[in-house]
């Protein structure tokens, strides 16, 4: 018979902060999930149960998003890195493997260079390797344009249709559900996001000056790192060679790196490949 995970919910307060995580086991080696921008806990949903049955597995709100709170002012990469830093103390765990997506693996890259010592194992998913001056011509008044978030507000069937359309064959669900989790719904059905406008592009710009091209060499455990090619390829050549170069880049100068290409996949693989991506990352803690 199958073991069931289910997560255990809890705000767990940091300083002033009072942050939201998802745990969904106890023992085994602990594993802590960061998610990415305007994104939360729920898109390890798919993922996490996976994995629950060998290792500790956490997943976190960050500040601003999901159910953590929401202050105005923190947006920044050492705060993240404070704040995930004051959990894991207030958890006390001493030695864990760090998980991050997107800005997140820009977050777990900062965290594993700040407290080497802490991080057995170090995945950046479809992040951790992004470097956005590393791209020519794309200043911070274009990349400030091209990145702002799109408006979502919209009643909730519309959203979900949007989503199903988004998505196409990777769209269910379980993927519909934890993508719900990442918003919330008004008393008229109208579909919100969690991070505000404001509080997103505070983050951008911390991300836009984040250079994750000069930590590698401060890495100090082994690291996988897990790029998704889209599944048309044809639909923006230029910005996959410049993935492969910013990937080839964190290959030849992390010292201790797997690089794992996942084909056909969008960016939010913890929600397409959820099998693939745990089987990967149990590899990764088992074998190094």
């Amino acid at each position: 018979m199958s073991v069931t995970f289910s997560p255990d919910d809890r705000i767990m307060q940091v300083g002033d902060l009072g942050m939201h995580l998802r745990e969904w086991s106890t023992t085994g080696h602990p594993i802590v999930f960061l998610h990415g921008l305007a994104s939360s806990s729920h898109i390890w949903d798919l993922l996490a149960p996976r994995l629950a049955g060998q290792f500790r597995v956490i997943a976190i709100d960050q500040r601003g998003h999901g159910e953590t709170d929401k202050p105005d002012s923190g947006y920044d990469f050492p705060t993240f890195v404070a704040d995930v830093h004051g959990l894991i103390q207030e958890l006390g765990m001493s030695h864990f493997a760090l998980v991050g997506h997107s800005w997140g693996g820009n977050v777990a890259l900062h965290y594993a260079v700040t407290h080497p010592d802490l991080v057995s194992h170090l995945v950046l998913v479809d992040g951790g390797f992004i470097d956005m001056q590393l791209r020519e011509g794309l200043t911070w008044e274009v990349a400030e344009k091209q990145l702002a978030p799109p408006d979502i507000r919209m009643p909730l069937p519309a959203f979900v249709e949007r989503l199903r359309n988004r998505l196409g064959a990777v769209y269910n669900e379980e993927v519909r559900d934890a993508v719900l989790g990442n918003v919330w719904i008004d008393e008229r059905g109208v579909v919100r996001p969690r991070l505000t406008r404001e509080r997103h592009m505070l983050i951008l710009r911390a991300l836009w000056e984040h250079r994750p091209s000069q930590l590698y060499d401060k890495v100090r455990c082994p690291v996988l790192v897990v790029a998704a090619e889209p599944p048309d390829l044809a639909a923006d050549l230029d910005r996959l060679r410049e993935k492969r170069r910013t990937v080839a880049l964190a290959e030849q100068r992390l010292a201790r790196a797997r690089i794992l290409w996942m084909r056909e996949t969008i960016h939010d693989v913890p929600l397409q490949r959820p099998a693939e991506l745990a089987e990967a990352i149990a590899r990764l803690i088992q074998t190094t």
